[in-house]
């Protein structure tokens, strides 16, 4: 497994990421138009230097009742040869939660085989290797319990 777009002079076009997915591609763009009725948004690309690669986030805007504008990311993404990934970030004492969500039973052994991290191991990571659209609806499912759990 090879992460795609390490090169920060090259930015990832939509042909770009198109050339790195090969098949996984109608995967990705449907997985962006998905996103639109749960209110998430793929932020523009950014090339990060501490990981020395091209990462984008789903992020959730929403203004407060006081007129304040917020921003919530909810995933990150990164290509790979063939697949991308998508990267939430939750509270430990959140998996209880998140292993009674309707998941497909690979989803929730994702969940169950998540190791908390940070100094403290207050954050569980849950990563998605998604190649086709039969993932996605985990996907869907995790960003909209990230989103209503801010």
């Amino acid at each position: 497994m090879e992460q795609l777009l390490r090169d920060p002079n090259i930015e990832p076009t939509p042909a770009v990421i198109a050339s790195g997915l090969g098949s996984a591609n109608t995967a990705y763009l449907e997985f962006i138009d998905g996103l639109k009725p749960y209110g998430i948004t793929l932020m523009d690309w950014r090339y990060y230097n501490d990981g020395k690669s091209w990462l984008s986030k789903g992020e959730y805007k929403w203004t407060t009742p006081r007129g304040a504008n917020k921003v919530q990311p909810i995933f990150w993404l990164s290509i790979w040869d063939g697949f991308f990934k998508t990267a939430f970030f939750f509270a430990s004492s959140s998996q209880p939660e998140l292993l009674e969500l309707p998941l497909s039973p690979a989803a929730k052994q994702t969940i169950q085989d998540a190791q908390p991290m940070g100094k403290t191991k207050r954050f569980l990571p849950v990563v998605f290797d998604i190649k086709n659209k039969t993932q996605l609806q985990d996907i869907y499912i995790l960003a909209e319990y990230r989103k209503n759990n801010i």
